[in-house]
C-alpha cells in the first residue's frame, strides 16, 4: 500500500490545506472588511436575523466579526478545509465567541442543514472553486435552508487592472487556466466573467428584491491598503503556480521569472492598481 495516497481531486485553484493559504486568507479577510467598510448590506433589517451562515468561511474572520457585533445572533461558518476550520474554532474559543460555530462542509455538495435554518447567508469570493454548473445548485440549496424572507448575499471580484507587466501576464495566465479548467464564465478566457452573471444567477434561482452594490478599490503603492494587497498577491501568485502548470499555460522557468519580476514591480513607488468587486443580494419569498 502506498504510504502517501494521491490527493483527492479538487476544483480549488490553490491548495486549501496549505499553511500559506491560511495566512493569506487571514490577511485578506481584514483587507476586504476595511476596503468595503461594511460586513453586510446596510438595507437588511438585522432585527429579523437570528441565524447566519457564511459559506467557504476560511479562517472565520467575517463570522467572528459578525458574532462580536451581534452577540445575540448565531453565526455559522462552513469550509472544506479541516485545518482552516480547526483554526477558526480555536480562535472563536480563545476570544469567547460562543455564538460562532464552524463545520467542515463542501459547498459543491448538498448542505447538511435542515430546511429553513438561516435568516441570512453570506458567500464571499468563492469563485476560486465554483464551477459554472455548480452555482444554480448552490443557490437552490441556499433557498432550501433560508427561512421565508431571508437574504443571500454573494460578493465576487474580477481581476484588477495594474501597470505591472509581469502581474498582468500572470493574471492572464490565471484566467486562461480557469477557462481551460471549465471554471470561468468567460467566452475566451481573458477574464473570469463572474460579475455580470451574479445578478442573473440569483434571479434565476427565484430570489426577489435583488440589490446590487459595486466596489472599486485602489490598492496602489502609497495607499493605506497597499501593504495588505502586496502580501496577498505575493502569496496568491506563489500558490497558484501548480494550477497554471497543470493547465499548461506556462512553463516552470517562465512562471518563476515572472513571479520574481512581479514582486519587484509591485514594490515600485509608482505601482498602481484598482480592483473591482460586486455584491448581489436577493431575498427568499415571504
Amino acid at each position: 500500500m502506498p504510504t502517501n495516497p494521491p490527493k483527492k481531486e479538487t476544483t480549488y485553484v490553490v491548495d486549501s490545506e496549505s499553511g500559506m493559504e491560511l495566512n493569506r486568507l487571514m490577511s485578506q479577510e481584514r483587507l476586504l472588511n476595511e476596503a468595503f467598510g461594511e460586513l453586510f448590506p446596510a438595507h437588511i433589517d438585522m432585527t429579523r436575523v437570528h441565524d447566519i451562515l457564511d459559506i467557504a468561511c476560511g479562517p472565520g474572520g467575517w463570522v467572528l466579526d459578525m458574532a462580536f457585533k451581534y452577540p445575540k445572533i448565531n453565526v455559522t461558518g462552513i469550509d472544506i478545509s479541516k485545518q482552516v476550520t480547526e483554526y477558526a474554532r480555536t480562535h472563536a474559543f480563545t476570544t469567547g465567541m460562543n455564538n460562532a460555530t464552524f463545520r467542515v462542509m463542501d459547498a459543491m455538495k448538498p448542505l447538511d442543514f435542515p430546511d429553513n435554518s438561516f435568516d441570512f447567508i453570506n458567500a464571499r469570493l468563492i469563485l476560486g472553486f465554483m464551477l459554472p454548473s455548480a452555482w444554480p445548485k448552490l443557490l437552490q440549496e441556499c433557498q432550501r435552508i433560508l427561512r421565508p424572507g431571508g437574504f443571500i448575499c454573494l460578493t465576487e471580484c474580477e481581476t484588477g487592472q495594474t501597470n505591472s507587466p509581469a502581474f498582468e501576464k500572470l493574471t492572464r495566465m490565471a484566467t486562461q487556466a480557469m477557462f481551460r479548467a471549465g471554471q470561468s464564465f468567460s467566452p475566451d478566457g481573458y477574464h473570469i466573467g463572474i460579475l455580470p452573471m451574479l445578478g442573473k444567477l440569483v434571479q434565476d434561482a427565484g430570489y426577489q428584491n435583488i440589490f446590487t452594490k459595486a466596489y472599486a478599490v485602489d490598492f496602489s503603492a502609497g495607499t493605506e491598503r497597499y501593504e495588505g494587497f502586496y502580501q496577498d498577491m505575493v502569496a496568491l501568485c506563489h500558490l497558484i503556480q501548480p494550477f497554471l502548470l497543470k493547465w499548461e499555460v506556462t512553463t516552470p522557468e517562465e512562471v518563476a521569472e515572472l513571479y520574481q519580476q512581479m514582486q519587484v514591480e509591485l514594490m515600485l513607488a509608482d505601482f498602481r492598481t484598482v480592483w473591482f468587486y460586486m455584491a448581489v443580494c436577493g431575498q427568499k419569498a415571504e
